[in-house]
């Protein structure tokens, strides 16, 4: 499973998290040729009702590739030992418990650091390891509530509406990966190891970026817009003659539209001349606009106005996503062999390196596929694995 050109070979993660925004972050390591192992309970069952744990399920799949699975009971001190074992060796260890339940188990950064100074602790919780709200079960659309997201997403007036993915989750996630990387590089220089924390509330409101700068800045609340940039104008959903379509058309992009679609008028009119007037007049622009866009089909417009280079394009389901060429060109539907499964395919990574891509190398595992192989990798004695077995250890 290793592969000695991906960046991060030579890297052992110990991933000890659970349900998405974890398994996100270790997803990102594994891709990249970290050797991760996954650390599950030995007596936990994989519910056909559960869609996080469903092994066979697309979530799990997509989750938990290019990762291998032991068995350990942490809360029994063989477990335990056996645990502090792997982190000697480890590079990393990761895990969303809440602060508190790291603490009881013994497993905390304190504890693991004086076992392997160097070792990369990294943490996510729902809010953070200190404050108020550090004990409280994190939930994605918790998050996107309390960071401001579901306020500012939706149509005016429609009320709060959460986002249509796991934003603080995968976001967390990925500022988490982020940091690991940016820890193992600081100890190439210094050779020791650091906590590295993040939260789905730290993520969401970093993910906010311009909206938050809003109000920091300017003290301005942003309303909730809809398919209407807050600032862009015009952009928006325009139904043509047959789909709707996106049009994103500001600042100097606005005379190319105004040309593309016979309007060249709107670009002195009065009403929409500079920015301050199509702000002021945007309900009228986009009704202009929107009656011109009804008289031919969206694959037209679409021609049409990135031939003029407005920025546009239709409005996906996920088939037609996947169908589209430039996706396919891209490579976001990434093959892997699943013993189960067969042949099946899992969403590619979000960025490339062009020596060093990243690889699906393996299916997620069975719960425990690799126990014995694991174990004897960080030198528990061949003999002892049935006895723990029984134990309920491993």
């Amino acid at each position: 499973m290793a592969d000695t050109k991906l960046p991060l070979s030579g890297i052992t993660v110990l991933d000890l998290t659970r349900v998405r925004s974890g398994p996100t972050a270790v997803r990102q390591l594994a891709d990249y040729g970290a050797d991760v192992i996954k650390i599950e309970e030995p007596d936990a069952k994989d519910t056909e009702n559960s869609a996080f744990d469903r092994r066979l399920g697309s979530d799990f799949q997509n989750l938990q590739r290019n990762k291998r699975s032991v068995t350990l009971n942490l809360k029994k001190p063989e477990g335990l030992a056996i645990f502090k074992r792997m982190v000697e060796k480890a590079d990393v260890v990761v895990e969303n418990y809440r602060p508190g339940v790291k603490k009881r188990l013994g497993i905390d950064y304190e504890a693991l650091k004086k076992i392997n100074p160097r070792i990369v602790y990294a943490s996510i919780s729902g809010f953070g390891q200190e404050g108020p709200y550090r004990e409280r079960p994190g939930i994605d659309q918790v998050a996107q509530g309390m960071g401001g997201l579901m306020s500012i997403t939706g149509l005016p007036g429609q009320g709060p509406v959460r986002a249509g993915i796991a934003v603080t989750d995968t976001s967390a996630g990925l500022f988490l990966s982020y940091g690991i990387v940016l820890a193992l590089f600081e100890r190439e220089r210094s050779g020791e190891g650091q906590w590295v924390e993040t939260s789905l509330l730290q993520a969401m409101i970093a993910m906010l970026d311009f909206q938050a700068a809003r109000w920091l800045v300017d003290q301005e609340i942003p309303p909730q817009a809809g398919n209407r940039h807050p600032t862009g104008i015009p952009t928006d959903v325009f139904q043509t003659a047959d789909e709707p379509i996106n049009i994103a058309a500001s600042g100097e992009l606005y005379p190319r539209l105004c040309h593309a679609i016979g309007m060249p008028e709107l670009i002195t009119h009065p009403d929409y001349c500079d920015f301050k007037a199509r702000s002021k007049n945007r309900d009228a622009l986009h009704q202009v606009i929107g009656e011109r866009l009804l008289t031919r089909k969206s694959a037209e417009w679409i021609e049409i106005l990135n031939q003029a280079g407005v920025a546009c394009g239709p409005i996906y389901n996920m088939k037609q996503v996947f169908e589209d060429p430039q996706v396919q060109t891209l490579g976001m539907a990434q093959p892997v062999t699943h013993p189960k499964l067969g042949k099946i395919h899992l969403v590619g990574q979000g960025v490339t390196l062009t020596r060093t891509p990243p690889s699906l190398r393996s299916a997620a595992p069975d719960r425990g596929q690799h126990t014995r192989e694991i174990l004897e990798e960080f030198g528990v004695d061949a003999r002892s694995i049935p006895d723990l077995k029984q134990q309920g250890i491993i």
